[in-house]
């Protein structure tokens, strides 16, 4: 978290922020963790403010078959978004160079692969002799590389403007069930990230909820 100077009377509302990460929802453009066409990898939520000005960056990491790579979703909203909120064409990343996926085994990785590419960086990927589902495999990646993985920081504030200060940043949290219609004006998680915004206090955000981010936690993901 960073630490915020106490501020001015925002220039928006706790109901102004959820009801637009509401209004995402009904267009599927806010995160769904169990969406049957993505394997979920990880996730990570950044959020930004000053008096005038909100912005949520949600990322979703995910391996996507009929895609046959490992893209990572990052979905902006905010009264300060250059474009449309939401996601955009620039909003699909992909840090791994190459193909990786066997051409004649689907959704696994190309057998005796010895190294990868992650923006640049050589990874040694250990020796397997079973085949490897690619799902499980970018989920290997996430302890020791995540930070290449996810968003650096050009790719984060794109379209965010570059002077906005970050106040809250969560690697874990409790995110609401969008197919099963839980909305985030409901959510706990989404309540506080909103107060802290409208505050400008991080202390806001108090969960009593246990996080449920960890791909563990959404099964149907990558099902369909």
């Amino acid at each position: 978290m960073v630490a915020a100077t106490v501020p001015r009377m925002a220039a928006f509302t706790r109901r102004d922020i959820l009801a637009q990460l509401d209004a995402h929802c009904g267009t599927f453009t806010f995160p769904m963790l169990d969406n049957g066409y993505v394997y979920l990898v990880d996730t990570r939520l950044t959020a930004f403010r000053d008096d005038r000005r909100w912005a949520l960056v949600i990322e979703t990491l995910g391996y996507s078959p009929r895609a046959g790579q490992l893209d990572n979703t990052v979905h902006r909203y905010g009264n300060c978004i250059d474009g449309k909120t939401g996601t955009h064409n620039s909003d699909f990343l992909c840090a791994i160079a190459g193909d990786i996926e066997d051409p004649d085994d689907g959704e696994h990785l190309i057998p005796g692969l010895d190294a990868i590419s992650i923006r640049g960086v050589t990874i040694a990927v250990p020796r397997r002799d079973e085949p490897w589902p690619l799902a499980d495999f970018f989920r290997t990646l996430v302890p020791a590389h995540r930070d290449l993985l996810l968003a650096d920081r050009g790719e984060l504030m794109m379209r965010l403007p570059p002077d906005l200060p970050q106040i809250l940043r969560l690697e874990e949290w409790h995110h609401p069930n969008v197919v099963a219609e839980e909305l985030p004006s409901a959510s706990p998680t989404f309540q506080m990230i909103a107060e802290v915004m409208v505050s400008g206090d991080p202390r806001k955000y108090a969960p009593k909820m246990a996080a449920n981010t960890h791909w563990s936690h959404w099964p149907d993901g990558g099902s369909l």
